[in-house]
């Protein structure tokens, strides 16, 4: 295999439980909490409802259950519709680098394919660290999204291989199954372009599902390309260019689980540090009196949610989450953020429409050179009067430079989980996920989440 293939699949079959630290293992809980909870908060949504649907189409000998309603179904459809009941809020963690992401789409891969494993909470969370080092050593190097791709790439990876730890595959297999997860899953970035459908939410749960075929088509002998990665019409010629990734494990520095950000807002993470100014600038002034607002910021941001007409009209929930003239309105006017603020009714509001027009959103280069270290952003409020009211962020709240508290995020679990479960049962499975690697069984945690 090439270099690529063989580090990645050397470094997936190799880790073990022993070289995670406490600090590791509590960070893997953590993003367990919060996509729980997002899970939660987007069960009842359509395209819940439509990979609910779906899933219910399958049998397996390996089965594996959908959240909420515990139907058993194949490992990858409990995948599939489980990542989406995950994204559907745009509320789960993401990784701040020049690939980016949201690393916690590959949770629900795991667990689907542990449960049919009966593979202990321990093993689920080295398989979960073991994905997300595979997304972060893609996505600190590649920047997919300004070459048109999506981050699907990394998700298919990372799900491949904490499907593949779980399943216990050899090394040489792992290597194939990563080969069989990248070959045939490359996806283009049409999914979050203008105004954005339901499969924005979607797509990285596709990804999940392939990540868990290919593993299971590894273990059943399945050989892959060789050179998925460095060969001739491979990865880095057809879509990349050509990287080296940097060496794993990392001789310097934490599990990238460690480095992934939390959002405190239901909205794309970009927005995340002009939501905090907006609520500071709410304080000192009136959003009736405000006659334009400026936003200054970094190239991914301006791009992803402040560069398309589309943004200042948007039609859709999926593309008022990603829209920062919605936000900014809506925020300034009711508040406050929350899965209410992406109601049809409210997003096409036509009293918001005033304001969103007053807003400009423009790159800065300095704050583009920053990044992603920094995600700097500068707003800057003019009243009608001709007061200005400048505000500057860098690392919003939730940002491994500013994160959340263990209690911020039990905070936002147990509201995620109030429309489908009782305040009992969100407790009791917030206390046992507390206690997640003492579980000898991860069937248990779907246990936990039956509506």
């Amino acid at each position: 295999m090439d270099r690529t293939t063989e580090m990645l699949a050397s470094y997936a079959a190799s880790l073990v439980y022993s070289d995670l630290t406490p600090a590791t293992v509590h960070q893997a809980k953590l993003k367990v909490i919060d996509s729980m909870g997002c899970a939660m908060g987007g069960y009842l949504s359509e395209p819940s409802k439509i990979a609910q649907r779906m899933a219910a189409m399958y049998t397996s000998t390996l089965p594996a259950r959908v959240l909420g309603s515990g139907r058993p179904t194949s490992p990858e459809m409990a995948a599939f519709a489980n990542t989406v009941m995950v994204r559907f809020l745009d509320c789960n963690d993401t990784y701040s680098s020049l690939g980016g992401g949201h690393p916690s789409d590959m949770l629900p891969a795991v667990l689907a394919m542990g449960e049919p494993m009966h593979s202990t909470a321990k093993e689920v969370i080295l398989a979960i660290v073991a994905a997300y080092d595979m997304f972060g050593a893609f996505a600190d190097l590649i920047p997919m999204m300004s070459k048109g791709w999506d981050q699907g790439t990394f998700i298919v990876i990372g799900s491949a291989v904490g499907a593949g730890k779980l399943l216990g595959l050899s090394q040489e297999q792992m290597g194939h199954a990563i080969s069989l997860a990248i070959t045939p899953n490359v996806p283009t970035r049409q999914t979050r372009a203008g105004e954005l459908s339901m499969w924005k939410g979607c797509a990285t749960a596709a990804a999940a599902r392939s990540g868990i075929f290919a593993a299971l088509l590894a273990r059943e002998g399945m050989t892959g390309p060789n050179e998925a990665f460095e060969g001739r019409h491979g990865v880095w010629e057809q879509v990349t260019g050509a990287y080296e990734l940097n060496p794993l494990p990392r001789q310097d520095g934490p599990f990238s689980i460690e480095r992934v950000n939390l959002k405190y807002f239901p909205a794309e993470y970009n927005a995340q540090a002009p939501l905090w100014m907006a609520m500071d600038i709410r304080k000192k002034v009136d959003p009736e009196d405000i006659e334009a607002i400026h936003v200054q910021t970094y190239w991914n941001a301006w791009s992803e949610i402040g560069s398309e007409p589309a943004k200042w009209d948007p039609q859709t929930r999926e593309t008022a989450d990603h829209s920062l003239p919605y936000l900014l309105a809506v925020g300034l006017v009711d508040g406050n953020i929350t899965p209410a603020s992406f109601t049809l009714e409210r997003i096409r509001d036509p009293k918001l429409r005033p304001l969103m027009n007053r807003i400009t959103v423009s790159e800065n280069l300095e704050f583009t050179k920053a990044h992603p270290e920094a995600l700097m952003s500068e707003m800057e409020v003019v009243t009608k009067s001709g007061e200005r009211f400048v505000e500057r962020s860098s690392y919003p709240r939730g940002h491994r430079q500013n994160p959340m508290t263990d209690q911020e995020v039990e905070t936002k679990f147990l509201g995620l989980c109030q429309e489908v479960l009782t305040p009992q049962k969100a407790q009791t499975a917030l206390d046992t996920l507390w206690g997640l690697e003492d579980l000898p069984d991860i069937g248990q945690v779907i246990d936990l989440f039956q509506v």
